[in-house]
């Protein structure tokens, strides 16, 4: 493939004369109705592989934590949300810095609908009480050395709420979970026509309007809950402590989607086919109502007025906290939100380092850019990483470095509204991505504490961990990161992507690209996400105060890219797979027990995929003795075709029909719930289809669960016979 033709898959740039203007990180569960299953990984390996010889030692030491804070401060000076001039110019300051290094680098914009509000308030109406009017505002800290530019952060809002006024009672939903809505039902708590008040903490915030929608509520209030956000009673806030000050304001989007919504399975690009505004803000994927973030200080204003029955144990707040009732009312709460859906410009930037003998084979880096606030974890500890990496690989190249394949850095816009940036790419290179591509690594948040949070697709476990048993433990330099990863649990664990919380997403679940996704943090999100207190001081001070643990995260990232580049044989094992694979299965049958669904088709399928995954071992292992006694060059088509049949057999996990009632996820092993998009299911379609029959029990339901069952069966034989390369 020329240097042309390699470009070509990242030409698409503006014409000349318009101007260039981007989880969450969560425990991987099986979830199937109310069971989950932790899946507990503690491999100890032997000695890791030296990755490229010389050159993956040279990586290591090259680590800038000075350049990696000087590229964070940069990008962090300004609120930069999506389809803004700010956010347009952190596409110019990435684009330079890549460019400044010598790569190719260009950007590529989308029209998409994005979400701005035009107008807010609330209201508090109770009896014997005068109306109190929220400010729906964060306060700025003490010696706040970010006070002028906050002034410039977008109000407090839900990206696509839809625009209306509601007075009426409130009631209080917990977590805003189904199950808590059902316990409402049965304490014949009526949520018909009122503003349910709901809590951070268990899922996000579009499930929890949506939640509230479907149970009749006319709109909604998230709130983050102190019990979650606040910390320890009496330890104090940011910027004291970590802790989401009282007028903290957690924002979101409300889209149950992926992508621009008026472009649904198909890419935003010049001239295409859209749907209508009026449609996309139609759709089952839009949350219905007029919903508003507020803050925990808000909040506990209406606990404290709320009437009706007090509120269980489990949906109470911290010590210190208002008692919770359930209401409704008597107070009264008066909502308006007037928001702006258009159509903006967003900017995906890319640099490519063409590979020298197999350039037409892809290993994609990938951070998104954009923020709702500042951003100085979520997602600009990603970016500062990944351009201190880049800086790293620049430097191999002085020294006489050129990857096998071609190595892709992507910096995603619109990744807040719903992976939007990503997902438009993704969609708009579908097939040659699908031919092309050996693996995608993703970082959102790169650092929010101490501690390895790693998310891989099976293939990528040991990898990974021969990486992290290399890169040296950022508050410990006498260990690795490995050695301070098992110490952390008794059972370190490696997460999985079937989430559909960042970037990975359209790799993973659309295509079948083996992917990752990692970063350091004591466990899922943190105090200051998506607020005001999201700056450099609170990372500094609190998250990475010496930035090391960005320099350790680049570490990782590029290790892996650099064998996954480099290596003659791409450094995949599937055998993980089937030791995942098995334990969804048992969950399944301990789920299906009493009923006529059988899981024999899936043990069945995962056997084949076995021997298939140990036939392809010792393979490799024939192949790389012949490359070490000279036997065999390393352009021999014999390791061409192994290599794509490792790369395809993740395709095979896909399926064109895709999940039932999620039909842009493909992926029949790893998918989002259909009730949280933010949680991981393992086999989303049987977990589903589960789900389903649990709650109708009828005959056609498990027929259902059978067929899913089945389908799954399909893929898994299908990828057994991807990696033995032999037809029927």
């Amino acid at each position: 493939m020329s240097r042309l033709d390699a470009a070509s898959l990242l030409s698409r740039s503006p014409p000349p004369t318009k101007p260039h203007r981007r989880r969450r990180l969560l425990s991987s569960v099986l979830a199937i109705g109310g069971g989950a299953v932790a899946l507990i990984f503690f491999v100890i390996l032997g000695s890791p592989s030296n990755p490229s010889t010389n050159y993956g030692s040279l990586l290591l030491s090259l680590g800038s934590n000075d350049t990696a804070a000087t590229h964070l401060r940069a990008l962090t000076l300004h609120p930069h949300v999506a389809g803004t001039k700010a956010n347009s110019l952190t596409a110019a300051y990435v684009l330079d810095a890549l460019s400044s290094l010598s790569f190719p680098a260009h950007i590529t914009p989308y029209s998409v609908l994005l979400s701005y509000p035009v107008h807010r308030s609330l209201s508090l109406s109770a009896p014997g009480r005068a109306t109190k009017p929220f400010s729906l505002s964060q306060d700025t800290y003490p010696n706040d050395p970010y006070a002028s530019a906050a002034a410039e952060a977008i109000p407090t809002f839900f990206a696509y709420s839809a625009s209306g006024s509601v007075s009426a009672e409130a009631v209080y939903a917990n977590y805003g979970r189904e199950e808590d809505f059902a316990y409402l039902a049965s304490a014949a708590v009526d949520v018909a026509g009122k503003v349910a008040l709901a809590r951070y903490g268990r899922i996000h915030c579009e499930d929890i309007v949506h939640n509230a929608r479907a149970a009749g509520a006319a709109a909604a209030l998230v709130y983050t809950d102190p019990l979650e956000y606040g910390g320890p009673p009496g330890e104090g806030s940011f910027p004291d402590t970590r802790w989401l000050p009282p007028t903290g304001v957690q924002v979101g989007s409300l889209f149950r989607g992926v992508g621009d919504p008026t472009t649904p399975m198909w890419a935003s690009s010049e001239g295409c086919e859209r749907v209508s505004v009026e449609d996309a803000m139609a759709t089952d994927d839009m949350p219905g109502i007029p919903a508003l973030p507020v803050s925990a200080q808000d909040a506990a204003e209406i606990q404290r007025v709320l009437g009706g029955a007090v509120a269980p144990a489990d949906w109470q707040g911290r010590d210190g906290s208002p008692v919770y009732r359930l209401g409704p009312g008597p107070a009264v709460l008066n909502l308006t939100y007037q928001g702006n859906d258009t159509m903006a410009t967003i900017e995906n930037v890319f640099a490519v380092i063409e590979g020298s003998e197999e350039p037409d084979r892809y290993v994609i880096l990938g951070n998104h850019r954009d923020a709702w606030t500042f951003g100085a974890a979520d997602p600009n500890s990603g970016t500062a990483a990944m351009i201190e990496l880049a800086q790293r690989f620049s430097v191999l190249q002085k020294h006489g470095w050129r990857p096998r394949r071609t190595i892709i850095f992507c910096s995603w816009d619109a990744e807040e509204y719903g992976l939007t940036g990503s997902t438009e790419w993704v969609e708009e290179n579908r097939e040659m991505l699908s031919t092309r591509a050996v693996a995608y690594l993703n970082v959102d948040v790169s650092v929010v504490g101490q501690g390895l949070l790693p998310s891989t697709t099976p293939q990528l476990d040991e990898l990974l961990l021969e990486t992290i048993k290399l890169v040296q433990d950022p508050d410990n330099s006498s260990q690795t990161v490995y050695d301070a990863w098992v110490k952390s649990s008794v059972s370190p664990t490696i997460g999985r992507l079937g989430n559909g919380g960042s970037d990975y997403a359209a790799f993973v679940q659309h295509v079948g690209i083996p992917s990752t996704n990692m970063a350091f943090g004591e466990g899922p999100g943190y105090p200051v996400y998506h607020s005001l207190y999201d700056d450099f001081v609170w990372m500094e001070k609190f998250a990475d105060p010496g930035f090391r643990r960005h320099v350790a995260a680049a570490s990782i990232w590029g290790i892996m890219a650099l064998r996954l580049a480099d290596e003659e044989i791409i450094p995949f094992n599937y055998m993980s797979y089937t030791t995942e694979l098995e334990a969804y299965t048992k969950v399944v049958e301990k789920a299906i027990k009493g009923t006529p669904v059988s899981c024999s088709p899936l043990y069945n399928s995962i056997k084949a995929l076995e021997r298939a995954a140990t036939s392809v071992d010792s393979e490799r292992k024939d192949i790389q003795r012949e490359l070490s006694s000279k036997q065999l060059s390393k352009d021999s088509i014999k390791i061409r075709g192994l290599n794509d049949r490792l790369m395809q057999a993740e395709r095979a996990f896909t399926n064109r029909e895709g999940i039932f009632k999620q039909e842009w996820y493909k992926h029949l092993i790893y998918g989002p719930s259909e009730q949280n998009d933010w949680d991981t299911a393992s086999y989303p379609g049987i977990a589903d289809a589960i789900a389903t029959a649990r709650s109708t029990n009828t005959s056609a339901s498990w027929k259902l669960v059978q067929h899913e069952i089945h389908r799954v069966a399909r893929a898994v034989t299908q990828a057994s016979a991807v990696l033995s390369g032999n037809l029927t």
